[in-house]
Parts: C-alpha cells; structure tokens; sequence
C-alpha cells in the first residue's frame, strides 16, 4: 500500500468511481443487446469494465459477430444514456481538494469527447486541470499510459501523484505507473491480487479522513 507517502496531485478515473454510470451502462447492454438478438450476458459486460473503446470492442465482436456490428450497438447504448448523477462523496471529495489547493487530473477509458460531455453535465469539470481519455493513448487500461499522460499533464513525477479508481483493471495502470491507488469498487470486487497494493474504501466519503495525511 502507501502508508506514509504523500502526494503532490490527484488523478481521478470517472465512471463509477465520480458517475454513478456503470449500472445505467450496463442495463443499457442487456436490454439492447437482447432486443438485437445476440444478448450479452452481465458476465460479458464485466470484462469490459474499465477498458476503453477500442479494447471492449476486441472482447464484444465475437458476441456481435462482428467488430462493425459491436460498433453500432456502442452508438445504440450511447444514444439511449441519460446524464449520470454524482456517486455519494464525489462533490465534498472534490472540493476538499479544491480548498486544499491539491491540483487534479481525470484519467478515464471514455473517449475524451463523451468525459468531456460528462463531467460538465454532472457540474463538476470546473475542478479538474488535465482531463483525458482513453483515445488518447495507444494502450488503454491495465496499461500505464493514461495515467503517465495524467501525470506529465501535470509536470509531475507519477510517482507524486494519488489515483482513485473503482476497477481492478484501472488501479493495475496506476499500479505499474507508481501511483498510490485508492480503489472503491462498484460493480466488480477488487482483484485479489491488486487489492493488498491499494487502500480499499466502500464509499468516496470515506476519503475525508485520510486528507490531511496525502496532501
């Protein structure tokens, strides 16, 4: 874990850990998928979770028969999303930082456009500085880049900063970047392998108490 280390930033990833969107994505999937005929199972749509675009569609075109046809029920599940509210503690957790002078970067698999489109419709893209996505790096999550962009974003050594992440497959990324990592699971619970390496939380409220000993 990270006892004793402080931090210079904050890197957040955003759905499900900020946006209570994965739930309302993945119904999304299964309903669409069913009335399409090739129904996903919520087995299938788990191992995408935490991934971007590119690499979700790789593991859904032997569901869909094709790349092009995984392509087109992304569009159909885009379409039909309505905004996301906040996850309990993401406002407060926000604005601590902003009080505290803490600078904070968004490292999300989303494409940058829809983050974009996202934080600013749940009112809170005014607290970040460096805001990216996954269709800005060549490898997505678990990989490192998202989050060594975040960090070089923000002039800092990767190493400065604390990223809070709700998967297994983003908190690995920030693992192997030297992050400290904050994982407060939502749909899947925490890899056993990664879960000894991060501080693991229920709630985003449940960060408030350890502020005063990262930044």
């Amino acid at each position: 874990m990270f006892n004793g280390r402080r931090f210079s930033a904050a890197v957040f990833d955003m759905d499900g850990l900020l946006l209570d969107s994965e739930r309302p994505i993945r119904d999304a999937w299964l309903r669409l998928s069913n009335q399409a005929g090739t129904p996903l199972t919520e087995a299938d749509y788990l191992l995408t979770v935490g991934r971007n675009r590119q690499d979700s569609l790789m593991l859904l075109a032997d569901k869909f028969g094709s790349r092009e046809a995984a392509e087109a029920m992304y569009e159909a599940v885009d379409a039909t999303l309505a905004p996301f509210q906040l996850k309990p503690g993401s406002l407060s957790l926000l604005q601590a930082l902003k009080t505290r002078g803490v600078p904070c970067a968004l490292a999300s698999s989303t494409r940058h456009a829809e983050v974009l489109r996202r934080l600013a419709a749940a009112g809170v893209i005014e607290f970040f500085g460096p805001i990216h996505g996954g269709d800005q790096v060549a490898r997505g999550k678990p990989h490192p880049d998202l989050f060594e962009l975040a960090a070089a974003s923000l002039g800092i050594d990767p190493a400065s900063a604390l990223v809070f992440e709700d998967s297994s497959v983003g908190a690995r990324g920030a693992l192997t970047a030297g992050m400290g990592v904050v994982l407060v699971p939502d749909l899947k619970q925490p890899d056993p392998a990664i879960a000894p390496q991060c501080l693991v939380l229920k709630s985003l409220v449940d960060v408030q108490p350890y502020l005063s000993s990262w930044f």
